[in-house]
């Protein structure tokens, strides 16, 4: 697959889980049956920075786009300067990270989120299953 198909998958796929996750609708509010389970999200749990140290700093994938957190857990995805996702990383354990969505917490595994390997320099992002390298910080002198 050319870089070029792989870019215009990469935005498609992030273009589909938002409206997903959006809940892309007329604004009216429908009845649900009983069986309808409830949309409400739970709170933010508090992220300890030593739970996000192996997080923070920027993640480059292949398809011109990138990871950014900092300490406090809090990121962002960004692709050809456009946000295209941003909120909370929240530690599931084991290098897992699940995102928060619209201020909440989904508190269950999801493809919204990623996972650290080869000793924390490789990040996977469920939604897309794509691969990130952590990027080189610049020395001050």
């Amino acid at each position: 697959m050319s870089v070029r198909a792989r870019s215009s998958l990469l935005v498609a796929c992030a273009a589909v889980a938002a409206l997903a996750l959006a809940g892309c609708g007329s604004g009216e509010k429908k009845e649900t049956g009983a069986s309808a389970a409830p949309t409400s999200l739970a709170p933010l749990p508090t992220v300890a920075a030593a739970d996000v140290k192996p997080l923070v700093g920027r993640w480059v994938g292949t398809a011109k786009d990138y990871f950014q957190f900092k300490a406090d857990g809090t990121g962002v995805w960004v692709r050809d300067r456009q946000k295209l996702w941003s909120g909370t990383a929240i530690p599931e354990g084991n290098g897992k990270y699940r995102f928060s969505w619209q201020g909440g917490d989904p508190k269950t595994a999801s493809y919204w989120g990623v996972t650290l390997s080869d000793g924390n320099s490789k990040l996977l992002f469920a939604g897309t299953n794509q691969t990130y390298t952590k990027a080189r910080t610049k020395a001050r002198t």
